[in-house]
């Protein structure tokens, strides 16, 4: 038995019921049967417990239990010296830590519920690693004895000699008004330790909500206040969790550059990101995270932000030689489909005209376009400009107040429309939401197969649609909106909730989805890899925000992107390993050599 792979037996406690199931998965464990103990399930016990010393992973009761609420999980071999902390018996557990260092910012990159919120609670002194004892947790002299030798030793004895100050913008900004109450100004001015508030408000353009209340901030607001909060305090230890969340391209690079200018020479700087692009401009190096997502995470060692990247991609790990996903995900961007197409193949084309909108104190002018089936249409612009304006004029929730003297009408199709924002009010089950929804697509074998499955729909369709995480209903929402019969698909914003490696999955499920189907799909999407790969067309949005802005007329990906990123005074180039978008940092050789040549978005291989 000593030799054997350590094993992990995970207990979901949310689905686990132990007095409905528990005597049935009793019976078929073959280790119960030769009187060993490997099922315990008590009568005042809520949940089940599996004995992972026993256990030799025969998966019965996994397949027995049926609220699927057992995982047993081979782990590689000799991860159990490395564990930094559990939770308690047949939970998740972490391997390792990250490790800061002073004057640099530590990018973490990793799949959702892989232990990334757990690694920052640990490094911001919220959590005491117990090193996996949960039964019997160690005493700091003992955790200070385990990290001897590591940079993280240094760490935590300055964080608990010191007494450091350490401070974490959370996850979820919707939770935000909850615990703060209050006018913006004011809550911002208790916060100004470090006396930059005329500056962060300026970067973070938070001028214009200063007189409003936190209660009333859109998502989009509430993240930069946030962020303003986190960095006009006196801190050595910053944190970000997923910073970019609600935020365009142009906010995303206001908050990178404000996040870096919380380096200091003793200062730690730590972000979690799913936008890859954000993450490469704003680290300066990167720890990797792997594992089973809601049962074990491993931290890798520390990388340059490139390697770093292009190894969770890759989804293998050279300095431990260990993979951790089947496939590497690249980002090669083909030519439209109509430039590939075999001779003789004909698309339809659609023509839109020239039209206006105007709502409240904002007014939209779309230029008059065209577009054809089996193309995906990127809507390119800063919040506030009318994306979703123009959306709701195209799906005939709104009319247009003029219309161009063309002879062009504005098209009547049949559209199905993936909102922003999704609220589950939904009460019933994700079946039963599929079979009201879509219920001629959901059991088809071609749907199930391009579409259900790689967005992991299926073990979530016994799950209440209210019970449903961000990620989760997202994942939902994008099912419905694909499934339903429609011309052409509006899709705002794929990407929020999803992390770096479900944001890949989703647009190539859009993308194969559009292209097979013959349909239309247009999407807004602030994630520039996810938005680069998707795109065939681009629609660029100029104007001033909330005021007076002009939707151009679609424009090839090289067309369009060169003038949205003038707009914003950045370059890209892509990454010869994998294709993915990597932006220039401000002023280096590579930034002002594209610039001068005004290629702004550079994508020769």
């Amino acid at each position: 038995m000593s030799d054997r792979l350590p094993r992990l037996a995970i207990v979901r406690s949310d689905r686990c019921k132990p007095k409905k199931c528990g005597q049935e998965c009793k019976k078929i464990c073959p280790v119960e049967k030769t009187g060993k103990q490997c099922i315990e399930v008590t009568a005042a016990a809520k949940l089940a417990f599996i004995s992972e010393e026993l256990c030799f992973g025969c998966g019965q009761c996994v397949q027995k239990c049926p609220f699927n609420a057992i995982q047993i999980i081979n782990l590689p071999k000799d991860m159990d010296k490395d564990t930094t902390h559990r939770y308690g018996p047949n939970t998740f557990k972490l391997h390792r830590l990250p490790v800061p260092r002073p004057g640099q910012v530590l990018g973490l990159v990793g799949t959702n519920g892989i232990g990334k919120s757990t690694a920052l609670k640990v490094l911001a002194g919220n959590l005491k690693p117990n090193l996996g004892r949960f039964d019997n947790p160690p005493n700091w002299q003992e955790i200070l004895t385990y990290f001897r030798g590591s940079e993280l030793q240094n760490y935590f004895t300055r964080l608990l000699q010191d007494g450091v100050k350490a401070i974490i913008k959370p996850q979820y900004v919707d939770n935000i008004p909850k615990a703060v109450q209050g006018n913006v100004g004011e809550v911002l001015d208790k916060k100004n330790e470090r006396d930059v508030k005329a500056e962060i408000l300026t970067d973070l353009e938070l001028n214009k909500v200063l007189n409003r209340n936190v209660v009333d901030l859109s998502g989009g607001e509430l993240q930069r206040f946030t962020i303003a909060v986190v960095a006009m305090q006196n801190a050595e230890i910053y944190m970000f969790d997923e910073p970019s969340s609600y935020l365009d391209v142009k906010q995303r690079l206001k908050a990178a550059k404000v996040v870096r200018s919380l380096l200091r020479p003793n200062s730690f700087v730590i972000v979690v990101e799913h936008d890859l692009s954000v993450l490469d401009y704003l680290s300066d190096f990167i720890c990797c995270l792997y594992g089973t997502p809601g049962a074990y995470g491993v931290v890798t060692l520390p990388f340059s932000v490139r390697e770093g990247i292009n190894i969770f991609l890759s989804g293998f790990v050279p300095t431990e030689n260990l993979r951790f996903r089947d496939v590497s995900l690249t980002f090669k961007v083909a030519e439209t489909p109509q430039e590939n197409a075999a001779e003789g193949q004909s698309y339809a084309r659609y023509k839109y005209p020239s039209m206006t909108k105007t709502q409240g104190g904002f007014r939209l002018s779309v230029s008059a376009g065209e577009f054809t089936d089996s193309q995906i249409v990127l809507m390119l612009g800063e919040n506030g400009t009318g994306k979703t304006t123009f959306i709701r004029m195209l799906a005939g929730l709104l009319k247009p107040d003029n219309v161009g003297d063309s002879d062009v009408e504005v098209p009547s199709f049949n559209v199905s429309y993936k909102p922003q924002k999704i609220s589950p009010k939904f009460p019933h089950t994700v079946r039963y939401l599929l079979h009201q929804k879509i219920s001629e697509f959901y059991m088809q074998p071609q749907f199930v197969s391009d579409v259900m499955k790689p967005l992991q729909i299926e073990q979530l369709m016994d799950r209440e649609v209210v019970n449903l995480s961000g990620g989760e209903l997202q994942r939902v929402a994008l099912t419905v909106c694909l499934g339903k019969p429609a011309d052409i698909y509006l899709i705002d914003e794929p990407s929020a909730y999803l992390d770096s490696e479900q944001r890949i999955v989703a647009a190539k499920v859009i993308k194969r989805y559009i292209l097979h189907r013959q349909k239309t799909a247009f999407v807004v999407e602030h994630d520039f890899i996810m938005a680069t790969y998707l795109a065939d067309r681009v629609i660029v949005y100029e104007g001033s925000p909330s005021v007076d802005c002009t939707a151009n007329s679609p424009q090839s990906l090289l067309t369009g992107m060169n003038l949205f990123l003038s707009h914003l005074d950045i370059t890209f180039r892509r990454d010869p390993t994998n294709y993915r978008p990597r932006i220039n940092k401000l002023e280096s050789t590579k930034d002002r050599e594209q610039k001068s040549a005004g290629t702004y978005y550079y994508l020769d291989d």
